[in-house]
């Protein structure tokens, strides 16, 4: 049986206002919900917090302006496999003590066709969403792309219907070496998709840092667009390098102008999450030698972004 189609978050959202407009006898809650000024909706990556464990990273998250976490396993966190071995029970206690919800796992190495169980856990915390990478050859063009971009996306039918009577969404990041990797890649994907619950997480890191072409994407991507990483080049993140260097893959280290990505982003009112990222090397230390410290980072990324957002015109 086909899966049926997915209510988008802004087809939720949208329709409870609707809902709630008719029950209150007006249009004023519609009119409210046309003047509320957009914000980012932040969640934090466990990875940047490396090894350290969730004892040490829940109180934290709060701390950062977010109230959601991104639960990320080995070899960039530990904080998936931890979760295993607390229990949910555990789990939704520290969760709730600490005022955070569970919004995603970021599962690449179960890769897109192995989340079945992945998706009912997230869904039993209340997560509505896993990010995970594509597959199929990558370095394809034109019509080659075209055809690779489909079988994969028939490929996904089985996991999707599951996303469906689960709520859960997939997203799939645009990571280099991948099917998806480009703009050409993620335009196909969505095209062969309608109506299915996979979208993207849009990670500028892997594409030509030019913030015409990524507004324009975002634009494109639409509500497709279910996670975006404020994360930059920089000086890569492949190799060793001085903590200055590394840390330019973050909002304001680098040189990334995001005016047009937040501008492009508030256009679309992007209800999606945002999440200030980065790679360490060697992967699973935190990004600083502290919690304090790696939250105080995000702290900088955030008034960042949010200094820019507030000063764009209207």
């Amino acid at each position: 049986m086909a899966p049926t189609p997915f209510l988008s978050r802004r087809d939720f959202l949208e329709t409870t206002a609707l809902c709630a407009a008719g029950l209150l006898g007006g249009s004023a809650p519609l009119q409210a919900a046309a003047r509320r000024p957009f914000a980012l909706r932040y969640v934090v990556g466990s990875s940047l917090y490396g090894g350290l464990s969730r004892t040490e990273i829940l109180p934290e998250v709060t701390k950062t302006g977010a109230a959601a976490i991104d639960l990320w396993p080995r070899r960039h966190g530990t904080q998936r496999e931890e979760a295993d071995e607390w229990g949910r029970e555990r789990l939704t206690e520290a969760l709730r003590r600490h005022g955070v919800s569970l919004a995603l796992t970021t599962r690449f190495d179960l890769g897109p066709f192995g989340l079945g169980d992945e998706m009912k856990y997230v869904a039993s915390l209340g997560g509505r969403l896993i990010v995970t990478g594509g597959k199929g050859e990558a370095g394809l063009t034109g019509s080659a792309l075209k055809d690779e971009v489909r079988r994969f996306v028939e490929a996904m039918r089985p996991t999707l219907a599951v996303a469906a009577e689960t709520g859960v969404q997939i997203a799939i990041e645009n990571h280099s070496n991948n099917l998806i990797n480009t703009p050409e890649s993620l335009r196909w994907m969505l095209e062969f998709s309608k109506g299915l619950p996979l979208g993207v997480a849009l990670a500028p890191y892997h594409l030509p840092q030019d913030p015409a072409l990524l507004a324009g994407l975002i634009r494109e991507l639409g509500d497709r667009l279910l996670l975006f990483y404020a994360w930059e080049y920089g000086k890569g993140c492949m190799k060793p390098m001085p903590l200055e260097e590394e840390l330019m893959q973050l909002p304001g280290r680098g040189v990334l102008d995001y005016a047009p990505l937040l501008r492009a982003l508030r256009d679309i009112r992007f209800a999606g999450w945002t999440e200030i990222f980065m790679h360490p090397t060697p992967r699973g230390r935190p990004i600083l030698e502290t919690a304090p410290l790696v939250t105080e980072e995000i702290n900088r990324a955030r008034r960042h972004l949010e200094s820019i957002l507030t000063g764009l015109p209207t």
